[in-house]
């Protein structure tokens, strides 16, 4: 694994306002951005200028967000997802199905249109994990 955990924070619709937030309060640069009609992933036409995703850093301080286009979870506005940024394609593959087992693929571990690898699974305990490795890297 590469760095540590990177909290991943998920919002409905006010992604683009928390990462100017964060990104004023707290200094921190735009590695990333990219709204949902930027990128070629379906999509409902209500949710094109959402974030799809968002990459603020500061030094070894990190942050990751991006909008849902799906409706919040009953009793909670905001998730926080847990990425793990993955040495290798192996890696990748052996912590989705480690994480996997007893809990639920969210998303199945398949190459994404950011040239990477990415997975999405929530453990047998309830946290959500996304298993990411860069190819290009």
């Amino acid at each position: 694994m590469k760095g540590t955990i990177i909290p991943y924070l998920t919002f409905y619709g006010e992604g683009k306002e928390a990462a100017e937030f964060y990104t004023s309060l707290l200094g921190l640069e735009r590695v990333r951005m990219q709204k949902y009609s930027d990128a070629n992933f379906p999509h409902p036409a209500e949710a094109a200028d959402y974030l799809i995703h968002c990459h603020l850093k500061k030094g070894d301080f990190q942050i990751m967000l991006a909008d849902s286009a799906d409706k919040p979870p009953e009793n909670s506005k905001h998730v926080v997802t847990l990425l793990i940024d993955c040495e290798s394609e192996e890696e990748a593959k052996r912590l989705y199905d480690g994480l996997r087992e007893e809990g639920k693929v969210l998303m199945e571990l398949q190459d994404m249109f950011w040239g990477a690898k990415y997975g999405k699974v929530k453990d047998k305990f309830g946290f959500t994990w996304d298993l990411n490795f860069e190819k290009d890297s």
